[in-house]
């Protein structure tokens, strides 16, 4: 089969054709029908997430026809689509898995990191994150709500109380996230890059009340922010920038380091949490959710063999809305 690979990180992908894998114990072979890039492969190709399992085929944004069943697999069957996200596998017997917390395991495995990914035309994935997805998309639609939804979804939880929401940082997650905001009745304000007016012009298609650059201040203070982008500074800003009581998610899986910052801008039961990964249970709750809804993804195809291109338009900001790869 072809895959795209990576055999040193800092480097670009090669396109190499590898034997088909085969499905052990609890684990589904997939036919990949297509998918996501989004900034977390981006941080591995890069070498900002420092533990990849080397050669690696990345993509955890998976959509996939079952082909094959491992032995033990049950309540899938050859012909179904579903979804592979980032959260690959956990130990299943610790304090964080035994609490549903399983996106805190210490012995987490993750697609496109530790277990190869989709950047290829078969891939292996445990049933236990593979996730039925809604029929309402079609293949490539599909793919961005497996980690820009998911784990979006997951910060949107801790600010789902609020009203006037900052998203900093418009791409994938922030696309999908304000039709969720919309649909329950929330304002969003979105913060982009310096001079990106297409993303805020986007934002306000989508239906922002309000979008500038993330230097600005929003023209209502804020009940609560999430910030997507991997730049530290943004936290004393979005600090500023929201209510006393109020809440800024830091929901990227990397960032650069947080300058210092005068505690006043975090007085007054401000928080400052972060979001690592997602459980079984967020895709659960969003899958249907977006189906409901319904949230409309905005996608960008490219062939399998461009892949390094689409890594790249994601790196300068070429594109609002999803990359998305097709064997």
């Amino acid at each position: 089969m072809r895959a795209m690979v990576l055999e040193q990180q800092r480097s670009p992908l090669v396109l190499r054709d590898l034997a088909m894998p085969d499905p052990g114990e609890g684990e589904i072979l997939l036919q990949v029908l297509s998918c996501g890039i989004c900034r977390t492969d981006l941080h591995v190709v890069d070498g900002d997430l420092t533990e990849p399992t080397l050669p690696l085929v990345p993509g955890h944004q998976i959509v996939g026809r079952v082909t094959q069943l491992g032995t033990g697999v049950e309540g899938f069957k050859p012909g179904e689509r579903v979804g592979v996200p980032w959260l690959g596998g956990s130990c299943g017997h610790c304090w964080y898995c035994l609490h549903d917390k399983e996106n805190l395991c210490d012995s987490a495995r993750y697609t496109g990191y530790q277990i190869n990914g989709g950047f290829a035309e078969y891939t292996v994935a445990s049933a236990n994150y593979c996730f039925p997805l809604p029929a309402g998309y079609d293949d490539t639609q599909a793919a961005p709500l497996l980690c820009a939804g998911l784990i979006g979804y997951r910060a949107y939880r801790l600010v789902e109380h609020c009203q006037n929401i900052g998203l900093y940082g418009f791409g994938a997650a922030a696309h999908i996230l304000i039709q969720v905001a919309n649909y329950r009745g929330q304002q969003i304000h979105a913060l982009t890059r310096e001079g990106d007016t297409e993303a805020q012009a986007f934002a306000r298609e989508l239906g922002a009340v309000w979008a500038g650059d993330s230097r600005q201040t929003p023209p209502v203070q804020l009940d609560g922010a999430i910030i997507f982008a991997p730049a530290g500074e943004l936290v004393p800003q979005a600090l500023r920038a929201v209510r006393k009581g109020g809440r800024v998610v830091c929901a990227g899986i990397h960032m650069s380091d947080i300058p210092s910052f005068p505690y006043d801008i975090l007085w007054g039961e401000r928080e400052i949490c972060s979001v690592a990964n997602l459980t079984r249970r967020d895709g659960e709750e969003f899958l249907p959710l977006a189906a409901e809804i319904p949230v409309e993804t905005t996608v960008h195809c490219y062939p399998l063999e461009q892949a390094n291109q689409a890594l790249d338009d994601l790196r300068y900001g070429r594109f609002s809305g999803a990359a998305v790869l097709v064997p």
